[in-house]
């Protein structure tokens, strides 16, 4: 397209300006001439007419009316050819309510341990008149963005070359506010799809509520967190303590010593008394019948099983050398002689065992209690309106942008015609109007002299044509 700067009749040429106009007569305006007042000389710095009035710059841009009115549609065609090319974008935003007032204190000691952005608040958390302040901060931080990044592989969806490109497009992308009368933040990101949008603005609400807990520094956290490691420790000790206490009751044969103890005494009581009364039977026996006599003889038998029983639940000496490689072969269980001694082993074991058991009963319960107590002072992230996925795209307003290239368009196409006709108004011996035509010619010969070198050059590398037919 071809725009016509001047219109017929409406604006002198650039050639009709020359240096050897006479003197005499002085062009003010291109549709008037002015008698000369006298001599002008090459010094003078301002035109007979010291300026444009409101009328003049109005007749001005009537007189080129059409000039403006192309430029105008080349603007909006130049603009909506760009509002068309620029891709749609979409708008999610969430609504969190603010922290409760009692959860200052811990939101200043995050942020102190938190760095990053959170480090300058740090020093004015008390001071807040909302603790939604810190919100933003952490919202902001690079910790967040970073796990956003990550989250959503930002770096692949902006093109960005760099994580720090992508923080900043992501920076860009992302509007945080306070409402400082009610504290409530909004959280609006916008991207090319809908459903990125509305991920990216639920993932900011999921990586504040990750953050606080990661951060937070109050006693409760430090309270569970020394029960946790005294918990695994006492687990460990309880386990040996169980293990020991099994081999010695599965080497010794030993299920309850106290039971055992009481039981072995019962039967070695039962057994003294029949033995008593076999033995007393025996020799009311004998004092009748000989030895060969079979009641004699099952009478006296009974008598030595009854004995050999109750030597193995009372023991020997022996028996007690030989506890240390184990349990004594004439007995699957030990006998009453070796019940104390092996007692005293037992009880230690089992002394060890319930301790090791009590202190981890005992712990278990505190650190179920620390885990509801950090619960309660870490702030809790309170989502107000969730993040929806947009139906309607947000941008980009082409209307807006075709009213903006039309109007700039106009502007520039009025500054022109104001400003080439302030230039043509300038006296020829101007220094400013000698400087821009020696400037111009100067331009004018190197482009010829250019051009005459490269048809030269191109002359050169061509081979002429043979005359010659085959």
């Amino acid at each position: 397209m071809t725009l016509d700067f001047r219109e017929k009749g409406a604006m002198p040429s650039e050639e009709s300006l020359e240096l050897d106009r006479p003197s005499d007569v002085v062009v003010a305006d291109p549709r008037t001439v002015v008698l000369p007042v006298g001599p002008s000389s090459p010094s003078s710095s301002v035109s007979d007419r010291e300026g444009f009035s409101l009328q003049d710059t109005f007749l001005e841009v009537w007189a080129n009316r059409w000039f403006v009115a192309k430029a105008a549609f080349v603007g909006l065609f130049a603009a909506g050819v760009l509002a068309l090319l620029l891709p749609s974008i979409y708008e999610s935003t969430t609504r969190l309510m603010p922290p409760d007032n009692q959860s200052v204190s811990t939101l200043a000691m995050m942020a102190t341990a938190a760095g990053d952005k959170l480090s300058g608040l740090a020093s004015d958390a008390l001071g807040l008149k909302s603790t939604g302040g810190l919100f933003i901060g952490m919202l902001q931080s690079r910790t967040v963005q970073d796990r956003l990044i990550s989250r959503f592989n930002l770096r692949q969806v902006y093109g960005a070359s760099s994580l720090k490109d992508a923080r900043e497009r992501l920076a860009i992308n992302t509007s945080i506010s306070e409402d400082r009368k009610s504290g409530i933040i909004t959280i609006t990101t916008a991207a090319k799809s809908p459903q990125l949008a509305a991920s990216l603005a639920q993932g900011y609400v999921d990586e504040l509520d990750h953050l606080t807990a990661d951060v937070s520094t109050s006693a409760a956290r430090r309270e569970r967190m020394f029960i946790e490691q005294r918990l695994q420790a006492v687990k460990q000790d309880l386990d040996a303590a169980s293990k020991d206490f099994s081999n010695f009751s599965s080497k010794n044969t030993a299920i309850d010593i106290g039971a055992q103890g009481k039981a072995m005494v019962d039967a070695a009581a039962r057994l003294q008394g029949e033995l008593i009364a076999s033995e007393g039977e025996l020799s009311s026996l004998r004092q009748i019948y000989t030895d060969n006599n079979v009641r004699v003889r099952e009478l006296k038998a009974r008598v030595e099983e009854l004995n050999r029983q109750l030597g193995n639940l009372r023991g020997t000496n022996a028996s007690l050398e030989q506890k240390d490689a184990g349990p004594s072969d004439s007995s699957t269980y030990p006998s009453i002689r070796e019940l104390p001694v092996l007692g005293v082993a037992y009880a230690d074991y089992l002394r060890r065992l319930k301790i090791q058991e009590s202190v981890y009963e005992i712990l278990t319960k505190q650190y179920e209690l620390a885990k509801i107590q950090e619960a309660k002072e870490i702030p809790t992230v309170k989502i107000l309106d969730a993040a929806n996925i947009p139906e309607r795209k947000s941008g980009p307003q082409r209307i807006r942008i075709m009213f903006l290239g039309t109007s700039f368009g106009v502007f520039l196409a009025i500054g022109y015609v104001l400003a080439l006709d302030r230039w043509q108004s300038i006296d020829s011996h101007h220094p400013l109007r000698v400087l821009s035509l020696t400037i111009r010619r100067g331009l004018t010969e190197d482009m010829d002299s250019a051009r005459s070198r490269m048809n030269q050059r191109f002359k050169k590398d061509v081979p002429p044509a043979s005359n010659a037919r085959p």
